[in-house]
């Protein structure tokens, strides 16, 4: 008798957790597929930290072939799905699609950047999300403060040594108050006109930072960044993002070349086209996260609305937090279909939020005690190590490294500007010169899938360029990425001959990698903190070991 197929498509915190609790109580009676679009797990809640130089790229990837042996990956991205055929259609990372059946299906495809109708955004800001963008951004900041100590323009300076950040949640809270610490290492070597030093905007609609977390913590985080130097302005929002800066909903113009999008996260639009009914954006489950109609499906984490039993009438917010904790439950209630075990249904206790404010600095309420300074840096941090399912050692070396030793600044010129745009269905996958079409809607029922932006081949087998990649080679200077030489390492500031039938970039014009400004912290679809190892957003997911939680940006 042939062993019954499980399909996981995703492998954020709640889609790694199902594979994992799967494949422990199933012990291979069943033949475990983990469809994913890298071969690794990522660790939201450090990537703040990958950007400023504290960790390698390398140490918040966690290999999904070395810590699940007895799990099949298949590199891809699902692009549609029919419930009826009980089939899964992708695509993988050189083109070629693919199909795989399934006697249960578990959709955990996580959340990606969520955009608003802000002029400009689009085209100028860049999201963090994924590896790519945190990639990108290290060397944006780091080339920034090289340029400005190298130019004699007091303007120029001081816009290149403007940073905005969109958005107090955890993700743009831990972003400004790491990126903050590493412009000020950066220009110790750097010395910048007499008068100037780095200078972070955090902006928030709200009325605090951390609006999502306990008013104590909130405090915390404002002070450490007041103390830091960042200028935090809570109630305010972007109206405008252009070339050269922002503008606020104040009325001041902040002159800048870069502007992280942390707003918040939106479900991935893949669910969208399932079928079956939603909840803004997330595709409604029941308590045991079985999609109603179709027992053989599971949903679960930020594409998932999963009734919140401890608040009836609600659903369990989009964090890394609950992503991992689903991911657990999935996990049981997929091997019990197969009479292995009993389901359960789905119901949390928060264990407390930990934020990482950079150095030893952090705000931690771990079992709802509040915390701050050392302490809480201590408590958070070995939270992380607690939660991370690999890696510990060399995350814990590298802490080590960067408390006796200077951070390196150096700018790889490995991710282009154009290669992480806002507007993007994969933000873990950075774009590349020919690359193959990337899914940017759901898939329609027929298998068919639109484009919402993505860049790619055509039906015609013509590449295109997206709005932001437009923008982005006509500021920066990049070739475009149907260009076989737009991988080729540019000074972003150097003249280039405009390309035939195109007219050249004005003097003046802004580096094409300038991030764009967005509305100050426009309000999440819901909580992104990071919770215990499962934010994959906000909140690491948590494998073991009952440390503070963190909520994140969602599941990553």
């Amino acid at each position: 008798m042939s062993r019954p197929r499980v399909v996981i498509v995703g492998a954020g915190f709640a889609g790694y957790q199902t594979a994992r609790t799967l494949a422990r109580l199933t012990r291979n009676k069943a033949d475990i597929v983990l469809l994913n679009p890298t071969d690794y797990f990522l660790y939201l809640p450090l990537l703040p930290q990958v950007a400023a130089g504290v960790l390698e790229p390398r140490r918040v990837t966690v290999s999904l072939t070395g810590t699940l042996p007895s799990v099949r990956l298949v590199l891809g991205e699902a692009d549609g799905i029919d419930l009826e055929a009980r089939t899964v259609h992708y695509t993988d990372p050189e083109g070629d699609g693919g199909t795989l059946s399934y006697d249960r299906l578990v959709l955990a495809v996580g959340s990606v950047n969520k955009l608003l109708p802000v002029p400009g955004v689009a085209e100028h800001a860049h999201g963090f999300r994924g590896l790519p963008e945190a990639l990108y951004l290290r060397d944006h900041v780091t080339r920034q403060i090289e340029l400005a100590a190298a130019t004699d323009d007091f303007k120029s300076c001081s816009s290149r040594c403007t940073f905005v950040v969109v958005g107090a949640g955890y993700t743009g809270t831990e972003v400004a108050a790491q990126g903050q610490l590493f412009t000020d290492q950066l220009v110790r070597k750097r010395p910048l006109r007499e008068g100037l030093r780095p200078r972070w905007l955090l902006l928030d609609i709200a009325p605090r930072v951390l609006p999502e977390l306990d008013e104590r913590l909130s405090t915390t985080a404002d002070r450490v960044l007041r103390q830091r130097g960042v200028d935090v302005r809570t109630g305010t929002s972007v109206e405008e993002a252009t070339s050269t800066g922002v503008r606020l909903s104040d009325g001041e113009f902040v002159d800048t070349r870069t502007l992280v999008w942390c707003v918040g996260v939106r479900p991935d639009p893949l669910v969208a086209g399932v079928g079956r009914p939603m909840e803004r954006g997330r595709l409604l489950v029941d308590p045991y996260l079985q999609v109603p109609g179709h027992p053989e499906v599971f949903a679960c984490g930020d594409a998932a609305a999963v009734p919140d039993l401890e608040k009836p009438g609600e659903y369990t917010a989009m964090t890394a937090q609950h992503a991992w904790r689903h991911g657990k439950v999935a996990g049981h209630n997929v091997a019990a279909s197969f009479g292995v075990g009993t389901r359960r249904a789905y119901r949390h206790r928060d264990l407390g939020f930990v934020v990482d404010l950079g150095g030893v600095k952090a705000a931690a309420n771990p079992l709802g005690i509040p915390l701050s300074g050392p302490l809480a840096g201590v408590v958070t941090r070995g939270y992380h190590l607690a939660a991370m399912p690999g890696n510990r050692v060399r995350v814990a070396a590298d802490w080590l490294l960067d408390a006796v030793l200077p951070r390196q600044g150096v700018q790889l010129g490995l991710v282009r500007s154009w290669s992480v745009p806002l507007e993007s269905a994969s933000p873990e996958l950075a774009r590349v010169a020919g690359g193959p079409e990337k899914r940017g809607t759901a898939a329609g029922g027929d298998g068919s899938f639109a484009n919402s932006g993505a860049a790619g081949l055509g039906g015609s087998g013509v590449p295109r360029v997206s709005r932001a990649e437009a923008s982005a080679v006509r500021d920066q200077g990049d070739r475009p990425p149907q260009d076989p030489d737009a991988l080729a390492p540019r000074d972003p500031d150097a003249p280039r001959a405009p390309a035939p039938g195109r007219p050249a970039a004005p003097a003046g014009s802004r580096p094409a990698d300038s991030d764009s400004a967005r509305p100050a912290g426009a309000a999440p679809d819901g909580p992104t903190p990071r919770g215990p190892a499962e934010q994959t957003g906000p909140g690491p997911d948590k494998p073991a070991a009952p440390a503070p939680v963190r909520p994140d940006e969602g599941e990553s």
